[in-house]
């Protein structure tokens, strides 16, 4: 049986288009841009998104699983109950976007500018969020246990009410953040204290 190549559209501009229920498969889009475009319940498996422009978009209960979007640029755009399952977004960016409610199942995140980004209540754990922008994010009551934030950018975010046992912290500057009712672990008890230049001591067995 000779395996098909999936479909690969490069640079072009797509206006206005229903795309409603489309399903995506494997497809890769390559430097694309996207406005107004309706994915309303599509679907996708595998497929890519690459350095794509995503203008004001609706992708509400659209479902994607092990696909791609890196380096992507999305504004204005709608996810509202979308899933991302196992889903790349490094380096993508979001300004203005609809991101509640939102199903996410692990993925990788790392680099992803969700700057001011309302991602209340959502449950992200295990994400991978290295380097992420989360500056002035709203992320109360969210889920991030497990979640690897090294490095990630926090200053402003409201981490009200949310879980972050578990959580990889290095390098990252709580102190900056909205701490009330904030669930850590003692690895991340320990790194607040320290912030805020406590000594901590274990006591001899």
């Amino acid at each position: 049986m000779v395996a098909v190549e999936p479909e690969e559209t490069v640079e072009q501009r797509f206006v206005d288009d229903d795309w409603y229920g489309r399903d995506l498969g494997s497809e890769r889009f390559i430097g694309c841009t996207l406005t107004e475009v309706d994915l309303t319940e599509a679907r996708s498996s595998g497929a890519v998104f690459d350095r794509c422009r995503f203008d004001r978009c609706r992708l509400n209960v659209s479902e994607h699983r092990g696909s791609a979007f890196t380096s992507c640029t999305f504004v204005g755009t709608s996810w509202f109950g979308a899933v991302l399952d196992g889903c790349k977004l490094v380096g993508s960016s979001f300004d203005r976007c609809v991101l509640r409610p939102l199903t996410v199942t692990g993925g990788q995140w790392r680099g992803v500018v969700l700057a001011g980004a309302d991602l209340s209540g959502l449950d992200l754990r295990r994400l991978q969020l290295q380097d992420a922008d989360l500056t002035a994010a709203q992320l109360r009551d969210c889920d991030l246990r497990g979640v690897d934030l090294t490095a990630a950018s926090v200053e402003g975010a409201d981490l009200a009410g949310a879980d972050l046992r578990g959580a990889a912290l290095l390098g990252v500057d709580l102190e900056l953040a909205r701490l009330r009712r904030t669930r850590v672990d003692l690895a991340g008890g320990v790194a607040v204290a320290e912030r805020h230049g406590a000594v901590v001591e274990v006591p001899e067995a």
